[in-house]
């Protein structure tokens, strides 16, 4: 029996995501062209390819976001794509500062798109905001101009 003053331990009832902007891509097709350009440079080193994206802070919510989480990338000002985090561990970047590495899914899902204003670092997001995957929205088939141009006009 706990005493009376403890604390319930929280839970994740349902899994965190990160957001974060994908700074030096315009496109998901870029962002899908370098994911497979450092899997095909992994393969001619003859090493396994694993994708870490390295950001400054260790997010506290560690667990909930590896119980389903996945890191939402903005591309050019919307949420856009996003990538399943497969574990985030402590890094040490090459001048000594600590850091924190990201590991990346190398599979990039693309999202039914958000416009998204910039930030810096990156930020949660909970489930529930998250939008979804492009094959399950209302817009899926549709070229993305269509759909940007829907969603402006409130039809999406």
């Amino acid at each position: 029996m706990a005493p009376r003053n403890a604390r319930p331990v929280k839970t994740a009832d349902a899994p965190v995501h990160l957001i974060k902007l994908c700074v030096g891509v315009s496109t998901i097709a870029e962002l899908e062209e370098w994911v497979a350009e450092c899997a095909d440079e992994a393969a001619r080193a003859g090493r396994p390819f694993e994708q870490i994206h390295t950001t400054r802070s260790m997010p506290t919510r560690r667990e909930a976001l590896l119980e389903g989480g996945s890191l939402y990338w903005v591309i050019a000002g919307e949420i856009a794509a996003r990538q399943r985090l497969v574990g985030i561990d402590p890094h040490v970047r090459q001048d000594g500062t600590p850091a924190c590495a990201l590991k990346l899914d190398q599979t990039v899902v693309k999202v039914s798109p958000r416009p998204f204003r910039p930030f810096q670092g990156w930020r949660y997001l909970a489930a529930a905001d998250a939008p979804p995957d492009l094959a399950a929205a209302p817009e899926a088939g549709l070229p993305p101009e269509l759909s940007r141009e829907l969603r402006n006009l409130g039809l999406l």
